[in-house]
């Protein structure tokens, strides 16, 4: 490694005024009053993961209650370490623009890099935080069997390596834009994965386009807003009593076997120790829905197969929302934790029709009333209970004229993922060469990005 590196702790940069660490608020300053539906919202553990910060599970204080914690208010920049937990311990998110103001939450540390000096970057410092060689350490030095943490002084003792500031930038640079990519991918995924479920939504839960016949705001040659003109002859224009309640005339109730069959196939992976399977996990899920490459012999267990074209749905802990749009491709094996069920659509039905359903609103509140078993963490709604639920079923046309739209939805998604795939892949490939200087990076005069051995 060239001399101008040198090798540091976090806990010198911190003496040298590079860097501040701070404990975030005590659990006893915050009860169940100080929580709104709108609010400023607080960073807890489970939110801090793959250097992001997730939203969907960000709860919200009052302003007043903000005001108290101000000196927990995050800035864009700092770095969030998850303190607690077998998942959690070592896990960092990092702040960004849209989440300034808000609070760091109990059980997170907040690592803030004073940007006056010279000695360290951001974002360069939370790239090397994210390293699964970093993330390892952490958990190796973590106190605790059942529930490690972490504290101030394991992380002020991890050593890290340090280029100039320049170089610190252009490898920052070059991970961030990958980084950026994926990111991209994601929210689009997310955008064309809410265009369908609204669709469905629309169709076949709140029976938009039977209502708009009914209540006289369609005529004949006419089209709404999100459906053209023809497909309105495809529906009713009167609603019929069942014991589902209200649904349109001529479609009929079943049960979510007639949409769905579980497929029951299993398989021992070890029996096949060389093949690579994608192993499709309860964690795997959790942590952005890819599933892991993993040899067989390290797959301990019986799991399910899954084929091409399936959707799995858990049926662990069913209040925690587990749908997923697998994307298996010919000559892949891949497998599933048993958790799961292999769904496979019927005809008419599609996969498109059956991963909406299973992600509806309605068929969540079904499930949910499912639970059996007294603890927390292993109730699970019975597998017969599940297919057994009553469904509606609409007739064969407006299935189809559902799947034309929501399949290319659906679809893009698919290839979001695998890309984004592909540029993880390479990021993770770069990051241990970049942070190591193994591999180096910088910016010419011309702007351009150099790499060399």
């Amino acid at each position: 490694m060239a001399g101008e590196w040198k090798q540091a702790s976090i806990g010198e940069l911190c003496d040298a005024g590079a860097a501040q660490l701070q404990t975030g608020p005590f659990g006893s300053q915050l009860h169940a009053y100080d929580y709104v539906n709108d609010g400023v919202p607080v960073v807890p553990t489970e939110a801090i993961r793959g250097r992001q910060i997730d939203h969907s599970v960000l709860p919200k204080i009052t302003q007043t209650k903000a005001l108290e914690l101000s000196r927990h208010r995050l800035r864009p920049g700092d770095i969030l370490f998850a303190r607690r937990g077998v998942q959690a311990t070592g896990h960092i998110g990092c702040v960004r623009q849209a989440e300034n103001g808000f609070i760091c939450g109990t059980g997170a540390i907040r690592l803030r890099v004073n940007h006056s000096t010279d000695e360290i970057d951001a974002d360069y410092l939370s790239h090397v935080l994210a390293d699964p060689a970093s993330v390892d350490w952490f958990k190796f030095h973590a106190i605790g069997a059942t529930m490690p943490n972490l504290n101030e002084g394991i992380i002020r003792s991890f050593p890290l390596s340090i280029p100039p500031l320049t170089e610190q930038r252009a490898i920052a640079h070059t991970l961030g834009t990958l980084d950026d990519k994926i990111e991209i991918n994601r929210r689009m995924s997310e955008t064309l994965e809410a265009m369908a479920r609204a669709l469905f939504q629309a169709w076949f839960v709140d029976f938009e386009p039977v209502r708009a016949k009914i209540e006289g705001r369609w005529q004949r040659g006419q089209s709404l807003p999100g459906l053209p003109a023809h497909l309105y002859d495809l529906f009713p224009d009167r609603l019929v009593d069942s014991e589902l309640g209200e649904i349109p005339e001529g479609w009929r109730v079943g049960r979510f076997a007639d949409v769905a069959e579980q497929l029951r196939d299993q398989e021992n992976p070890l029996s096949s120790p060389d093949v690579l399977f994608h192993h499709f996990s309860i964690p795997a899920f959790d942590e952005g829905q890819n599933p892991k490459p993993e040899y067989g012999e390290s797959i301990k267990s019986l799991k399910s197969r899954v084929s091409a074209g399936t959707t799995l749905l858990s049926k662990l802990n069913p209040e925690i929302e587990r749908v997923w749009l697998v994307d298996v491709r010919p000559g892949e094996r891949a497998v599933c934790s048993t958790e799961f069920l292999v769904l496979r659509a019927r005809p008419p039905f599609t996969r498109s029709f059956v991963y909406c359903f299973a992600r509806s609103i309605l068929f969540r509140q079904q499930i949910e009333g499912l639970v059996t078993g007294t603890s927390k963490s292993h109730q699970r709604a019975q597998v017969d209970s599940i297919l057994n639920l009553a469904v509606v079923t609409p007739p064969s046309p407006i299935v189809a004229a559902f799947d034309r739209m929501a399949d290319s939805l659906l679809a893009r998604t698919l290839e979001c993922r695998r890309e984004s795939s592909t540029l993880a892949a390479l990021r993770d490939t770069l990051l241990p060469k970049l942070i190591s200087g193994e591999l180096r990076v910088a910016h010419d005069q011309h702007g351009y990005e150099e790499y060399s051995p």
